[in-house]
């Protein structure tokens, strides 16, 4: 026969069949949080691929950059021209690996030294090869068969503006710059601006002299003209250079103060060319974000020594 289940017995089998469906749903359940973990571990595992990646790339970057930086520094003059009681003494220093600064002093002839700053519009890479073609591009020197003549400062920035802008760069290309000539027996000088900060003259006797020349930017106007100016440096007398990194590594917070470098200046007149530049690079180093510059750069020094 076979057995009845009485109500009772239904009544004890109830919860041995509610235990199976207990016990299924957790079987279950378990199997979804491995599911789970299996997708973690293979997200995980393709994190862990693109950190890889992103690290092989970015020490591939970081090698490019750091060659980019020694090719940059090559263009640079190995040694600067001392002709005389002439001296030439730079400052030099990128933002970051690469700088949209750019400066070079050059022998011209037996008595003339040309120098030159630029300062490309932007940071970064762009900025570097901008430099880099505008080395290039200027043209200080017309050489013929029966000799050679110097451009004046106002036709070499004439001609590198043409030049620029016959590139017709898909980029906005624009760049600042002075282009000087120093006669190392008179001590004359003259020089063209394009939009560059004003150059200084800094006087034996601790006065700061702002030298005055109109030009435009390099890379806007096609038909720019530029000015020559011309003065001479007396014995003690020191000619500076700048680009526009340097007000704003000495003027502080914003709004930055243009000049405050100015009192730097005037603060170390009584050192000579070279010892001023390393005053004022200690004084950078001793400034707040000294090691987060906001922008490159550049100083260029011309120092007419004291007999």
């Amino acid at each position: 026969m076979v057995p009845r289940i009485t109500e009772a017995g239904s009544s004890f089998a109830t919860p041995i069949l509610d235990g199976i469906d207990s016990v299924a749903q957790i079987a279950q359940q378990l199997e979804g949080v491995q599911q789970e973990l299996d997708a973690l571990r293979s997200e995980i595992n393709l994190l862990r691929r693109r950190d890889e990646t992103l690290n092989f790339n970015m020490h591939r970057l970081d090698e490019e950059l750091r060659l980019a930086a020694r090719i940059q520094q090559d263009f640079l003059p190995k040694s600067l021209p001392q002709i005389g009681d002439i001296y030439f003494h730079t400052l030099f220093r990128p933002a970051g690996y690469v700088s949209g600064d750019l400066y070079d002093v050059m022998r011209l002839d037996e008595r003339r030294v040309g120098f030159y700053i630029a300062d490309a519009v932007g940071h970064g890479m762009p900025a570097a090869l901008l430099t880099m073609f505008l080395k290039h591009a200027l043209v200080t020197k017309e050489i013929s068969p029966t000799g050679y003549r110097l451009l004046a400062p106002s036709e070499a920035m004439q001609r590198l503006n043409e030049t620029l802008i016959a590139q017709d760069l898909s980029h906005a290309a624009i760049a600042t710059a002075v282009y000087g000539v120093i006669d190392v027996q008179t001590r004359k000088v003259t020089l063209a601006r394009a939009g560059h900060p004003l150059p200084l003259v800094l006087r034996a006797n601790g006065t700061l002299t702002k030298i005055e020349s109109e030009g435009g930017l390099l890379g806007v106007f096609p038909d720019e003209r530029f000015a020559d100016v011309t003065f001479a440096l007396d014995p003690g007398d020191r000619l500076v250079l700048y680009t526009d990194g340097v007000e704003i590594g000495f003027g502080g917070r914003t709004p930055i103060d243009e000049t405050a470098w100015h009192f730097e200046l005037t603060q170390r007149n009584a050192l000579s060319g070279n010892e001023l530049l390393l005053g004022l690079a200690r004084k950078l180093d001793e400034s707040a974000g000294s090691l987060d510059p906001k922008d490159d750069l550049t100083m260029i020094v011309v120092e007419a020594k004291a007999a």
